[in-house]
């Protein structure tokens, strides 16, 4: 049986099809107020896209804890086995708008959030396990050198190449973008990391450093650079039609989730600085260990709801998982909130895809679109009114720093980890790897970028840089003196 239909303030809808006019031929007249409602409905119906991460596919699922880690945290999400967490997962493309292709060369979201008892838990990260810069400072540029040309408005090659060049610790994730890993043939068939190191505490208050990483079970599948640009023409929206229509015909997607945990000294004194998202810990040093696994099996009943809408944070931890001194991360904790507040409004947190499964009781009062505004409950703390107290539970743990407050950059050797990234790759691999960055890097107009990058490939692996220069045509002693004198 149909229902009837009725305007947004819940009144009979009379005709939704032909306006209120002054005879058959009109004007139309302004005591139509469902046309003028809807209308004006209509002209707002477009929220702000994000700045990055703007063009995403999400899904809902479980997550099933397999191996009890009390001995690490006291997460009740990593120590109660056998218990189901409902959760959710957006897939996105960093750079393009809400309109780019899938599959253009980028990397790609990898945003999961976790619905616990303690609340909303999110890891925020990528399909890469590391990223471009180490700052948060210098993000808001990276990012403007991957949008638009702010005269021509077209992307361009010349700005993110000139912000690479003069970012040497961009050379890791470079070129795993680059590589095979660039374009992904399915969001289905990428791993995903949680890229920063994060801290786990347990009930003794010990603290243990953790590297996240999401293991696809369907296999690794990328798409060359010529499938990808006739795929960008036929159908912008390849992946996450595919992540859809796999998901409605039963195929459910799973991954396994494995972590990295490194004693707190250990990772304090590791070779490579644990909290510079630039660098990866070695498996060898630190094998991963399986801890359970999700599974995607439902589509979102509405796309704007629970996907557009969907607002994660790396700022939303539980008891027993705690940030890491990781600057961008540090920077990340303020942005993606302040980015939601801006996109949604203020009170985004009580969307659907956002409510967490606990009822927040809090002294947060009123701003637009407010729904669940305590009553007559006391708004101000301290107070002899029975008001919410704090938990103990959500306390930091104490942590010791040391040092003069100044403006500091990470003391990394950025090209060892591109380096033996580059070395890892089998042959074939690294032959399209140099092809695609000669494709990408030669259309830059700049020489002096071309050779700035192509010294760091160089520093990085000198195989790497030679094969490289070849490409482009640049000389040895054109490169081989990197990091070059600029003091003349």
């Amino acid at each position: 049986m149909r229902e009837d239909l009725k305007n947004s303030a819940g009144q009979p809808w009379g005709d939704n099809e032909h306006s209120l006019t002054a005879g058959q031929r009109g004007p139309v007249l302004i005591q139509d107020y469902n046309l003028l409602e809807k209308l004006a409905h209509f002209n707002r119906e477009r929220i702000p896209e994000r700045v990055v991460h703007a063009k995403g596919a999400g899904a809902e699922g479980t997550f099933r804890l397999t191996k009890d880690m009390h001995q690490y945290t006291k997460a009740k999400i990593f120590t109660e086995m056998g218990k189901s967490v409902p959760m959710r997962i957006r897939f996105s493309q960093v750079a393009g708008e809400m309109g780019s292709a899938d599959t253009v060369r980028d990397v790609r979201g990898f945003a999961l959030r976790f619905y616990t008892d303690d609340g909303n838990y999110d890891i925020v990260g990528n399909n890469t396990p590391v990223f471009f810069v180490n700052d948060p400072l210098k993000f808001p540029d990276f990012i403007h050198s991957q949008k638009r040309d702010p005269r021509t408005h077209e992307r361009s090659q010349d700005m993110q190449w000139d912000f690479w060049a003069h970012s040497p610790e961009s050379v890791h994730q470079v070129t795993i973008l680059m590589s095979d890993r660039g374009i992904p043939a399915s969001y289905r068939k990428m791993h995903g990391y949680g890229s920063h190191t994060f801290k786990w505490v347990n009930e003794a208050g010990e603290v243990f450093w953790v590297k996240y990483h999401f293991r696809t079970a369907q296999g690794i599948q990328n798409l060359s650079n010529d499938v990808a640009q006739r795929l960008a023409g036929e159908n912008p929206d390849y992946l996450q039609a595919d992540l859809y229509h796999a998901i409605e015909a039963g195929d459910f997607p799973t991954w396994k989730v494995c972590v990295q945990v490194i004693p707190e000294q250990a990772g304090l004194d590791y070779p490579a600085d644990i909290f510079d998202v630039t660098q990866v810990v070695s498996q060898k040093d630190y094998p991963l260990i399986e801890i359970g696994e999700f599974t995607l099996n439902k589509n979102p009943d509405n796309y704007f709801e629970g996907v557009e809408e969907a607002a994660f944070s790396p700022a939303n931890l539980v008891p027993g998982i705690e940030p890491s001194p990781d600057k961008l991360l540090q920077g990340r904790l303020f942005a993606y909130k302040d980015a939601a507040r801006y996109r949604l409004g203020v009170n985004y947190e009580q969307l659907p895809a956002n409510r967490p499964l606990n009822h927040p009781n809090n002294y947060e009062r009123d701003g637009f679109m407010q729904t669940d505004n305590h009553g007559d409950q006391v708004n101000y703390e301290p107070n002899s009114q029975g008001g919410p107290q704090e938990d103990p539970a959500g306390r930091l743990t104490p942590y010791t720093v040391s040092g003069k407050a100044g403006n500091y950059a990470y003391q990394t050797d950025y090209g060892r980890a591109a380096g033996k990234l580059y070395r890892l790759l089998p042959a074939d691999e690294r032959q399209r790897l140099i092809e695609t960055i000669v494709m990408n890097l030669g259309q830059v107009k700049s020489h002096d970028v071309k050779r700035l990058e192509t010294a760091q490939f160089y520093e990085a692996d000198h195989d790497y840089g030679l094969a490289v220069a070849k490409g482009l045509g640049l000389k040895l002693d054109e490169i081989k003196d990197y990091p070059f004198d600029t003091t003349h």
